[in-house]
């Protein structure tokens, strides 16, 4: 269970928390629809947390779309997010295909590292929540605590973490309920 108290920093991982995902990956503005109470979730997040996030974008090493359509995706999050008075504080992307090899790829902490240093946090003041076995071998390999997510692959995640001591969500909604 997650030390509410303790935390400054929640990390989000994007594509299946914040909005909805696709197999066919989010390559536009369009594209990009958040989940349902995802966006006041993160409003709410605000006031007691520094929230950033942390998503690989294999799309771009693909050549799907570019680092420019990516901002746009990132400024439409932003826009629909101040209509909730809610904002994301920082943001760390992985551009790089599966195959690069990079450093910054989720399962590998990298972006998590990133982010606690831009707060001044440790691993334990740190809760990454995401939808993907990545996203809790990430959080493993930093040392942070992670909340599964069923949305996006969530329910196909938990099957595949079966055995884990994992907190587990409905969403990201029900997540923010539960802490405040």
């Amino acid at each position: 269970m997650v030390d509410w108290s303790k935390k400054k920093v929640i990390i989000l991982d994007r594509d299946g928390v914040i909005n909805h995902d696709s197999d066919d990956y989010i390559k536009s503005p369009d594209e990009w629809v958040p989940i349902a109470g995802s966006l006041p979730a993160v409003a709410q997040l605000n006031k007691r947390f520094k929230v950033a996030i942390a998503t690989n974008q294999s799309g771009i090493g693909r050549d799907y779309y570019d680092q420019d359509v990516l901002a746009q995706m990132h400024q439409k999050m932003t826009l629909l997010l101040e209509e909730h008075n809610g904002q994301i504080d920082h943001i760390e992307f992985c551009p790089h295909h599966p195959d690069d090899g990079c450093d910054c790829r989720k399962p590998k902490p990298l972006m998590l590292q990133r982010i606690a240093q831009e707060f001044d946090a440790t691993p334990e003041q740190v809760v990454f929540v995401g939808d993907s076995k990545s996203d809790f071998e990430c959080a493993q390999n930093f040392g942070c605590d992670f909340v599964l997510v069923l949305t996006g692959k969530g329910l196909k995640t938990l099957d595949k973490l079966a055995g884990k001591d994992i907190t587990i969500e409905k969403s990201l909604a029900k997540l923010v309920e539960e802490i405040h």
